[in-house]
């Protein structure tokens, strides 16, 4: 297996997110997303891209670990946690003392993440996590 950093095109997220059966976005909307990738990160077996990962944030405070998504069939064979140990050294790099770090996991791999010190929420001192797929004015 082969690490490419900073590789990720929009052909190889949208094959990627294709062959997991996730939310497919049109290729205009993927090119401006990775614009604002601060740091990717692709898998390669030999020269077929068989996992992504990418960190979008503000590079010091914030950073959010998204699009982690590994081919069916290099499931369970630690490519995934080398995808997300490549994106743990980059924040590593450059993050200030205690930064943030968030995620939002796929049902069923909140175990994969807690190796990694993520836990799941809510707990006493943090509230749940929301997300907004539909925003209604208020």
């Amino acid at each position: 297996m082969n690490i490419e950093r900073n590789g990720l095109t929009w052909e190889i997220f949208d094959s990627i997110r294709r062959y997991a059966d996730m939310q497919i976005y049109e290729k205009t909307d993927i090119i401006e997303a990775l614009k604002n990738t601060l740091y990717s990160v692709v898998i390669y077996d030999r020269k077929k891209p068989v996992a992504i990962g990418r960190i979008v944030g503000d590079g010091r405070i914030a950073f959010f670990i998204k699009d982690v998504v590994v081919h069916p069939d290099y499931r369970n064979k630690h490519v995934g946690t080398m995808v997300v140990n490549e994106l743990l050294d980059y924040i590593e790099s450059c993050c200030c003392e205690n930064p943030y770090i968030g995620l939002m996991a796929m049902p069923h791999t909140e175990e994969f993440y807690e190796k990694f010190g993520f836990i799941a929420r809510p707990t006493e001192r943090y509230g749940a996590g929301m997300i907004c797929l539909n925003r209604r004015k208020v």
